[in-house]
This record gives C-alpha cells, structure tokens and sequence, in this order.
C-alpha cells in the first residue's frame, strides 16, 4: 500500500512539474524519493508542528495546515537534491493540489 501510495505520489510532483514553473522534479526517480522524504517527515515533524501551532489552528479554523504542509514540502525540497520548489507560495500550491488529489483518490 504504501508503494502505491508513493509512486502516485511522485507521479503528481512530475505532472506539477509539467505545469508549475515554481517546481523542478529532476526525474521519476527523485520525485519517488521525495514522496518517501515527505511521508517520513509528516510521520515526525508534521504532529510537533501541529500541536505547537493549535492556537493558531483554532483561530483559522484549520486552515493553518495548509501551512504546515507548505513547509513541510518546502523541507522536503531542502533535504532531497533535484526536488526544487521555488519558494513558500509554490509550496503552499503544492499543498493544495496533494489536499484535492488525495481527497479525490482517498489516499
């Protein structure tokens, strides 16, 4: 399950690549370590943020993780080489787009 749950993810970051010009897949390949990069840090980074950041969260009614999950791609293209997201606003389109998509799919 999760193999399919990465490789659909690398699929989206090389078709939001296609589109986006904020976002650089170098191939497949990476965007397939990225998808594993991104799950591992939402697995321990993501609920620390989450719980630090609450009042703010509460305040926005939630829709503060769409910040949190901007940062959290925007870490991944830190740590994973030829994953580049241009910037915070392109991370935050990012996180939209995998939002609808897995609402969508139901990953």
């Amino acid at each position: 399950m999760f193999l399919v749950r990465w490789a659909v993810l690398a699929l989206v970051f090389v078709i939001l690549s296609k589109f986006l010009p904020g976002i650089q897949v170098a191939s497949f390949r990476t965007a397939f370590w990225a998808a594993i990069v991104l799950s591992l840090v939402n697995l321990f980074i993501r609920p620390l943020l989450l719980i630090l950041t609450l009042p703010a969260n509460i305040l926005t009614l939630g829709l503060f993780t769409f910040v949190i999950n901007a940062l959290m791609i925007w870490l991944v293209s830190a740590i994973v080489p030829g994953f580049v997201i241009a910037g915070f606003w392109w991370a935050l389109a990012v996180a939209l787009i995998l939002t609808a998509v897995r609402i969508i799919i139901r990953l």
